[in-house]
C-alpha cells in the first residue's frame, strides 16, 4: 500500500492531485521535478482543495528537489529558539537561511528540526 488516508478529504486531494498531473502529462518523477519550476504549474497544485504551500514544498521535497516544508513541527521549534509567528514563506526563508549559513542542505536542516523536535508542543 502505498499510501493509507483514514480522512476522506485527504483521499479526494490525493485523487485531485493526481487528476491535474495527469492532466498535464506529468508521468515520471522527473516530469514532476520540472513541472515544479513553473510559478503556473504550483498556483495550479494550490488550486486543489487541500493544497497549500507546505504540500508543495513535501511534493518537491519527494522528487529530490531540497525545500523546507513548514509545519507545526518547524513553526514550534521556531517559536522555541525565539523567532515569532511568522508567515509561512517567511519562516521557510528563515530556515533557509539558517541552512546556507550553517553550511547545511534546506532538507536535511528540516529533518534534523524533525528529529530533535518529533512531537509538536
Amino acid at each position: 500500500m502505498a499510501m493509507k488516508f483514514n480522512h476522506a478529504q485527504k483521499v479526494a486531494t490525493a485523487h485531485a492531485i493526481t487528476d491535474l498531473l495527469a492532466a498535464y502529462g506529468v508521468d515520471t518523477r522527473e516530469d514532476l521535478y520540472a513541472w515544479l519550476d513553473h510559478q503556473a504549474n504550483r498556483a495550479a497544485l494550490r488550486a486543489v482543495k487541500g493544497v497549500g504551500p507546505k504540500s508543495i514544498d513535501y511534493i518537491g521535497n519527494l522528487v529530490g528537489r531540497s525545500h523546507v516544508a513548514v509545519d507545526v513541527h518547524l513553526r514550534a521549534f521556531a517559536v522555541d529558539a525565539g523567532v515569532p509567528d511568522l508567515p509561512y514563506a517567511r519562516l521557510r526563508a528563515v530556515y533557509e537561511e539558517a541552512a546556507a549559513l550553517l553550511g547545511h542542505d534546506k532538507g536535511g536542516l528540516e529533518h534534523a528540526v524533525w528529529r530533535h523536535k518529533p512531537k509538536a508542543t
